[in-house]
């Protein structure tokens, strides 16, 4: 019997739904307390997974969620950036 692949599921941190991992965009905050895009989904640090909905994307910008997430402030770059990156536009 062939074995099935296990496909890694993660939680939207603005909708909370889970979904699989490679659908979403992971945010990383390291050791140093950069924050950044990762397309890798392997770089070291703490990740927060969103997903590639409009309603989420204004949800993460609005409410700061990440600011939360990472128990820091972030730069406003990372929220367009997120925000360019699903929706195509800037700021």
């Amino acid at each position: 019997m062939p074995r099935i692949k296990k496909i890694p599921m993660r939680q939207c941190v603005a909708c909370r739904e889970l979904k699989e991992k490679r659908d979403m965009l992971r945010i990383v905050k390291n050791a140093d307390g950069k924050v950044f895009l990762d397309f890798s989904y392997k770089a070291a640090g703490r990740g927060a997974y969103i997903c590639d909905k409009p309603e989420c994307i204004a949800r993460l910008k609005k409410g700061r969620i990440l600011d939360r997430v990472f128990e820091c402030r972030i730069d406003d770059g990372i929220y367009s950036a997120i925000e360019e990156e699903y929706l195509g536009r800037k700021g």
